[in-house]
Parts: C-alpha cells; sequence; structure tokens
C-alpha cells in the first residue's frame, strides 16, 4: 500500500523513535524485577509505605526483590519470629485467665466473708429483739428485768407473777439464748401450759443446765412436759420441781424421765404430794439411775410399803450421794428398812430422815444397822419421838464400828417437845 509523504511524516511523527522504544522495555523490565508498581501521575506521588501487608507487616516499596535463598531465610525467620510472638500471646492469654480465675476466687472469698459477717451480725445470742418482738405478738408488756439481766449468766425471777403469755415470750426469746445457765422461775403461776413452754425451751437450748421450777401447780400436764424434755435434753443437770401438786398419776411420767436421763445430777420433787403407790413406782427409778447424785423427796406422803420402796432402792443405787427423806412418815418399819439399805449401799454420805415418826423401837433397829456401814458421814434424825434412849443407842451402835465415817450428828428437838416432857 502506498502512502503520501505527508501522511507518513505525520505517522513518523506520531509514532515512537527506536530509543525511546528500547528505552520504554528497559524500564518495563526493570519494574517487573523491582516488583513495584506502574508509575502514577505526579499529581498523586508514591506514599514511602505501600497500603497493602503481608502478616500485619509494611514493606516499603523501595525494597528490592532478594534472591530465592535469601528469601527463604526471611521466610524462615518470619516463621520463628511468628511463632515467638504466638507463644507469648498465648502464655499472656494463660496469664490473663489465671488472673482472672485467682482474682474470681478471691472475690468469691471475700463475698462469703462478708455474707458471714452479715450472718453473725445479723444473730441475736441473747434473744433480746426476738422477746420484744414476741412480746407485742402477744400484747403484753416486756419484764424491764429480764431485759436488764439477759447477758447474765444466773437470771432470777421468782415471784414475778408472769402468767401464760409472759412465759410464753420469755421461753421463746431463751430459745436462742447463750448467756443465761442457771434459770429461776419459783412461784410464777405457770401452770400445765407454761412447763409445756418452758420443756419445748430446754428441748432446743443447751446452754441451761440449770433450773427451779418450784410452787407453779404444774400438775399432770406439766409432769408429761417436762418428762418428754427429760428424755430428749442432755443439757440439765439440777431441776427444781419442789411444789407442784405432783401425785400418784404423775409418778409413772417422772419416774420414766429419771430412767432414760442419766445425766442429771441433783433432782427435787419436795412439797408434793407422792404417796405409797409413788414410792413403788420410783423404787425402779432410785434403783436404776446411775448419773444422779443428790435427791431431794421430803415434804411427801411416804408412810407403809411406799417408804419400804424407796428404801429397797436406795439399796440397789450405787451413785446417789445425798437423799433427803425429812418430813414424811416412814415409821419404824421404813426407819428398819433404811437400816438394811445402809448395809447394802456403800456410797450414799448425806441422809436426812427428820420428822418421820420414828419411836425409840425404830430408833433401835436403824441403830444396830450403822454397825456395818462406813460411808455415811452425815445424819440427820431431828423431831423423832424416839426419845434419849434412841439417840444413845444410835451413839453407841457409831462408837462399836471401827470403820465408821459419820462426821456430823442431829438430834435437835422442838422447844414445844421438850415443854410437854418436862410437864409430863
Amino acid at each position: 500500500m502506498v502512502l503520501s509523504k505527508r501522511f507518513s511524516k505525520d505517522i513518523s511523527s506520531m509514532l515512537p523513535s527506536v530509543e525511546e522504544a528500547k528505552d520504554a522495555e528497559e524500564e518495563e523490565s526493570s519494574q517487573t524485577v523491582l516488583g513495584g508498581i506502574a508509575s502514577r501521575p505526579p499529581s498523586r506521588p508514591l506514599p514511602n509505605l505501600s497500603r497493602g501487608s503481608v502478616d500485619s507487616r509494611t514493606i516499603p516499596r523501595s525494597a528490592r526483590i532478594k534472591p530465592d535463598f535469601e528469601e527463604q531465610e526471611d521466610d524462615k525467620s518470619v516463621e520463628v519470629q511468628d511463632a515467638k510472638e504466638q507463644s507469648q500471646v498465648e502464655s499472656l492469654d494463660k496469664s490473663s485467665e489465671n488472673q482472672f480465675v485467682s482474682s474470681k476466687g478471691k472475690e468469691e472469698d471475700w463475698d462469703t466473708e462478708l455474707e458471714d459477717e452479715e450472718v453473725k451480725e445479723s444473730y441475736d445470742s441473747t434473744g433480746k429483739a426476738k422477746y420484744l418482738s414476741v412480746c407485742q405478738f402477744f400484747g403484753v408488756v416486756p419484764v424491764s428485768y429480764y431485759l436488764r439481766h439477759i447477758q447474765d449468766s444466773v437470771l432470777v425471777m421468782r415471784h414475778h407473777g408472769l402468767g401464760l403469755k409472759a412465759v410464753k415470750a420469755l421461753a421463746l426469746s431463751l430459745m436462742t439464748n447463750t448467756s443465761i445457765v442457771s434459770l429461776d422461775l419459783s412461784d410464777n403461776w405457770l401452770e400445765g401450759d407454761g412447763a409445756a413452754a418452758i420443756a419445748d425451751m430446754l428441748k432446743e437450748n443447751c446452754y441451761i443446765s440449770e433450773i427451779h421450777l418450784s410452787d407453779n401447780r404444774l400438775g399432770l400436764k406439766g409432769a408429761i412436759a417436762l418428762s418428754h424434755m427429760l428424755v430428749e435434753n442432755t443439757t440439765l443437770r439440777k431441776i427444781n420441781l419442789s411444789g407442784n401438786e405432783f401425785d400418784d398419776q404423775t409418778a409413772p411420767y417422772l419416774s420414766g424421765a429419771l430412767i432414760n436421763n442419766q445425766k442429771l445430777e441433783s433432782v427435787d420433787f419436795s412439797h408434793n404430794l407422792f404417796g405409797d403407790r409413788s414410792g413403788e413406782i420410783l423404787k425402779t427409778a432410785i434403783a436404776e439411775n446411775t448419773g444422779m447424785l443428790e435427791l431431794n423427796l421430803s415434804w411427801n406422803c411416804f408412810r407403809g410399803k411406799g417408804a419400804i420402796a424407796v428404801a429397797k432402792g436406795l439399796g440397789a443405787n450405787i451413785f446417789l450421794r445425798v437423799l433427803d427423806l425429812s418430813y414424811n412418815g416412814f415409821g419404824n418399819n421404813g426407819a428398819t428398812a433404811l437400816g438394811e439399805a445402809l448395809k447394802i449401799n456403800n456410797v450414799l454420805e448425806e441422809l436426812n430422815i427428820s420428822n418421820n415418826r420414828i419411836s425409840l423401837q425404830g430408833a433401835v433397829r436403824f441403830a444396830l444397822c450403822l454397825k456395818e456401814n462406813k460411808n455415811l458421814k452425815a445424819l440427820q434424825m431431828s423431831r423423832n419421838p424416839m426419845k434419849s434412849e434412841g439417840c444413845f443407842a444410835i451413839l453407841k451402835s457409831i462408837q462399836a464400828n471401827p470403820g465408821a465415817a459419820i462426821e456430823s450428828l442431829e438430834f435437835c428437838v422442838s422447844i414445844k417437845f421438850l415443854q410437854d416432857r418436862q410437864v409430863s
């Protein structure tokens, strides 16, 4: 195809020269070798660092591609560095996790300690707050004396005329009281219902070891409630139930309580209405109890068979130290039975049989048995119609016993008895 000269000139001016083409090829090859990016217009100058990244590492554009063996070494160093960084991250994660767990454990411990402190602060060891709330519930006036002495170890509230509601409020507060160990509620007209409230309290309270409930007219209902309590309670060591109208109906319950409870050391059943039937029932309790050291059965109605039964129970007992049988009706037969019991019993140290209608005959029989006893230390036989001869008989028997341990003898008589003797 033939072109005109003008057209060929125009085309030649538009096409690059051979040198320019070579320069372009060299530039392109150098760019491919360097791995760079094609040049940009002057209006957009190239930054020092590229926008892209490899494993979070920026590469300068001016960096040249290294040979293959150097590239492999760089890759290995990068892998080693990555492994180190990963191990550091894992160790940091573990340490942070352990710190979190330990801090969490400490926080849990702190929470527990706070909860314990809150529980300790909320617990009322005296029962004062509970007493006030219960008094408000029952509509009774709180006893100021009780509030003043609620932290004492010994609380004596005799003759306060408490009544049933006040006693219930007192009993409910004493369930949680840890200060009082001796409680005296004598002569407060508790009756059976009040005794039931006190018995329920003593089932829960494990601090009171001595209680006095004398002259409260507890009767049969009170005896039943207290006997059930004594079967469960193992804290009481001394109980005073004097003057509560206990009779032959209550004896089986109280006797069962004494048989099952071996922790009581002192029991007071004085000033009650126990008769002959009660003596036969209490005989088993006296004989089988192995914990009781002191028993008071004075001012009852033991006569005849009942007195002999009590004496036989004493003969079988091997733990009792003190026995008070004064102001009963043992008579001569009862005195003889007691003498026979003292032949066997080698533990009893104190015996009181004052005012028991023991005449000269009974005193002589009793004296003959004292010749074999070696443990009795104190004997009281006041106000018995045994005359002077009876007293001399007892003294001679003690004198004739080389192993006698008697340290105290009491033969007191009333002034009226002496005046009557002088007149006669």
